[in-house]
This record gives structure tokens, sequence and C-alpha cells, in this order.
């Protein structure tokens, strides 16, 4: 089971950045795919969610209107849109698949994304 991701990066506060999360080695399109973050000093906090057919998404109230969460089922890969970045947007950003019937719980290893002028 591999969950990489990339795109993270240094941008200007108001700037956009997309992550991806490609996945392999489970059936990618039965599992739950989120993105969390975790800043420094700070506890790991879910940042977006989405259902394993796409239907249902959820944010975290801080994301709410700038980040968009989506996947790509043929592309085993899943992708947060974020814009209006903001510094406290500043973190460590991992990719996590959940399949709640069988249990699994997989975790990419975190790309970093920094907000600073």
């Amino acid at each position: 089971v591999q969950l990489v991701e990339s795109g993270g990066g240094l941008v200007q506060p108001g700037g956009s950045l997309r992550l991806s999360c490609a996945a392999s080695g489970f059936t990618f399109s039965s599992y739950v795919m989120s993105w969390y973050r975790q800043a420094p000093g700070k506890e790991r906090e879910l940042v977006a969610g989405i259902s394993s057919v796409g239907g249902y998404t959820d944010y975290a109230d801080s994301v709410k209107g700038r980040f968009t969460i989506s996947r790509d089922n043929a592309k085993n890969t899943v992708y947060l849109q974020m814009n209006s970045l903001k510094p406290e947007d500043t973190a460590v950003y991992s990719c996590n698949a959940r399949h709640f019937v069988l249990g699994d719980d997989y975790w990419g290893q975190g790309t970093q994304v920094t907000v600073s002028s």
C-alpha cells in the first residue's frame, strides 16, 4: 500500500496550490479519502474528506469556500485545490485512506505547505 503526496511548496498569501495523492496497493474506489494537516506544535486536524464515489464532501470550517477536495477513481488519485491561502494554512499535509468496514487506515508521508511573503 502506498499513498504518495505531491504539490506542496512555498506560496505567497492569497496564492493557490494543488495537492495530489497517488494511491496504490488497495481498491482505491472503495475507500473514503481525506486530507489532514499538522502545523508545528499543533495537533493534526482534518482538512477535507470525500466519499468513495465522490458524492459527499466535508470540510473544516477554517477552509470552507477556499479548499476543494476531489478524486479521480480511474487514476487512483485524490486532490486538494487550495485557494486564497493564508499563513495559518502552513502545515504538513497528509493523505489518508480509510475503509470503515475492513478497518483499514492508510497514511501518506506528507507534503509541506508554507504560506509566507
